[in-house]
């Protein structure tokens, strides 16, 4: 069974920094690609950054050029890293993995950004 398990979260404010880490019961290497997407209160669900198999690595607009996704095959984590951060980035944020035509989700971390 595919678990998925979110840490990192907090309270930060405007301009500081998290680390998001997302651990999984099983070895990543067998998804297609794994991301993180958030959501915040009243909006839908979005997709903030993903990377796949080989490492290539897509992001929102939104957050390009201050958060990096990364991947540690060996220790089956996906890792967001998130900069400059802002109030407006502030939602639930959840790690996805996606096996062909199987998706798991995590119960997601908060991040809060106070202005």
């Amino acid at each position: 069974q595919v678990q998925l398990v979110e840490s990192g979260g907090g309270l930060v404010q405007a301009g500081g920094s998290l680390r998001l880490s997302c651990a999984a019961s099983v070895n990543i290497f067998s998804f297609n690609t794994m991301a993180w997407y958030r959501q915040a209160p009243g909006k839908q669900r979005e997709l903030v950054a993903r990377i796949n198999r080989g490492g290539t690595t897509n992001y929102a607009d939104s957050v390009k050029g201050r958060f990096t996704i990364s991947r540690d095959n060996a220790k089956n984590t996906v890792s967001l890293q998130m900069n400059s951060l802002k109030p407006e980035d502030t939602a639930v944020y959840l790690c996805n993995a996606q096996r062909d035509l199987e998706y798991y989700w995590g119960q997601g971390t908060q991040v809060t950004v106070s202005s």
